[in-house]
């Protein structure tokens, strides 16, 4: 009881209806199916390869989940939009990738499940993110901080046939857009991206140098 009034001061959670929650799932239900099919169908060597090397990494999916849980009624609520969100763009996803191009890549399904699993932890921590004192800001440091390491290490990006690499200053260029929109819409506080980059910026350097991103995926975080 007293963490969750701790968690109360940091921010509270908006009363709603069973059929608001019900609406809110589903839209996140669909969003997860749309973009799903369309990560599918851009991940096309004749499609140009900058859609593909957008959805095929963690970042663009950070982005959208992150607005997705910010903007949910309770932190609850929250991790049940983002599981039901990646379950139904990875069953699209793969649906397609087994069904149509009788593929079964198990290696990918295997790491993109598991993002899928940690999900709904991951969003009811970042409720929080729109809320009140420093946790607020250290929370929302967190996506900002994955955008900035994952956007810089596109330096050493690999797109398709070895002919695309002018495309890896866009790519770069995205990252930082998704990074600005984030420290736009989240906060609630006008200068909090104050405390909100050098946190990150400081984070990231420390992930960039160490390779964490490396060492946990093993060369998986490029592919869906």
């Amino acid at each position: 009881m007293e963490i969750q009034n701790k968690l109360s001061e940091i921010r509270v959670e908006k009363k709603s209806t069973t059929k608001q929650n019900f609406f809110s799932v589903l839209s996140a239900i669909t969003i997860g199916m749309i973009l799903g099919l369309v990560a599918k169908l851009v991940d096309d060597q004749g499609i140009n390869p900058i859609f593909d090397a957008i959805g095929g990494r963690l970042g663009v999916w950070i982005f959208v989940a992150t607005l997705i849980a910010i903007f949910s009624y309770s932190p609850k609520l929250a991790a049940f939009k983002i599981c039901s969100f990646f379950v139904s763009l990875l069953t699209i996803y793969y649906l397609y990738t087994v069904f149509f191009l009788n593929f079964f890549p198990m290696r990918e399904i295997v790491f993109w499940g598991m993002c899928a699993v940690v999900s709904p932890v991951c969003a009811y921590v970042m409720w929080y993110a729109r809320g009140n004192g420093f946790l607020s800001s250290a929370v929302l440091a967190l996506p900002i901080t994955a955008l900035l390491s994952e956007g810089y290490q596109l330096r050493n990006a690999y797109l398709p046939e070895h002919t695309h690499y002018y495309l890896i200053p866009i790519l770069m260029g995205i990252y930082l857009i998704m990074v600005i929109i984030l420290l736009i819409v989240v906060p609630k506080r006008r200068l909090e991206f104050l405390i909100v980059l050098p946190i990150s910026i400081i984070l990231s350097l420390i992930i960039i140098y160490f390779n964490v991103l490396g060492r946990i995926f093993g060369g998986l975080n490029g592919v869906l």
